[in-house]
């Protein structure tokens, strides 16, 4: 059982470091097995998208799902990598520890506070949708499906330059101790985030297939439309216009070239 910060914050190190995962939403440590991809392809939405079912179907039997805060519970719920294991040795809603969501899960914490200028090793990192653990030195450890796709350390935006988020609150975890917080002088930048993930292809105008359709998905998931094409895998005016409609939205440069950044925008 995790009982202070530095002991959560070195659990999160060693899976980053460690291990083999991928992001898949709902998953608390399951192996890709067979029957686990068989299951998480159906469990939610966002894993039935073309593109992330064809990562998580492509996923080796040593590789271990998570999402962001499934991440954190399953640690809590002793998860230790073993294979043989439905969820890798995690028990579900064990060790005093409720299943609740990213936004559920910084309600319960302590101290939560949007002034970055001191944190504890081990505290909760938070902004809507998502959350990581301070590992200390400006880093994170989140899991996320921007960058690696998967469990990784990460810079904290509101402290250094780098690649990661710009968190919005911190907060203290209910079920463990802290030592002294980490002082430090938040950056002043408007560094933004950010998002590549890695092993996607870029597209654009005449481009076609699988990725087009995922993207046409994702783009009009967002509220911009691919014109009369609609999902169709193929990569016309539409589609540019409706990406480049995303790209001003979101703070990206507006080519219609979808690429690292605009996908790791989008399927963050």
């Amino acid at each position: 059982m995790i009982k202070t910060g530095k002991e959560l914050a070195t659990a999160c190190l060693n899976v980053a470091k460690n291990y083999k995962t991928l992001y898949v939403m709902g998953c608390i440590g399951a192996p890709m097995t067979a029957a686990n991809k068989e299951r998480y392809t159906q469990n939610h939405s966002y894993n039935q998208q073309t593109v992330r079912q064809v990562m998580i179907r492509s996923a080796t039997a040593d590789t271990f799902g998570f999402d962001c805060v499934c991440f954190i519970k399953s640690l809590f719920w002793g998860w230790n990598g073993n294979k043989d294991k439905t969820y890798g040795g995690a028990v579900y809603a064990s060790n005093g520890v409720p299943d609740v969501n990213a936004d559920g899960i910084i309600k319960l914490c302590k101290d939560v506070s949007s002034d970055f200028s001191s944190l504890a090793v081990g505290e909760l990192l938070w902004l809507s949708g998502h959350v990581g653990i301070y590992i200390g030195n400006g880093q994170a450890v989140e899991c996320t499906p921007a960058w690696k796709n998967c469990v990784q350390v990460t810079d904290v935006l509101n402290l250094k330059q780098g690649s990661g988020h710009k968190w919005t609150k911190h907060g203290k975890l209910p079920w463990i101790t802290y030592g002294e917080a980490e002082k430090a002088s938040p950056a002043n930048s408007n560094t933004s985030t950010i998002s590549t993930v890695s092993g996607l292809p870029t597209l654009s105008i005449g481009s076609k297939g699988k990725s087009v359709k995922a993207l046409q998905i994702l783009l009009i998931g967002n509220g911009c439309s691919c014109g009369n094409s609609g999902v169709d895998g193929d990569f016309g005016n539409g589609t540019k216009n409706g990406l480049i409609a995303y790209q001003k939205k979101v703070g990206l440069k507006a080519d219609g070239v979808a690429g690292p950044q605009t996908w790791g925008s989008l399927l963050i």
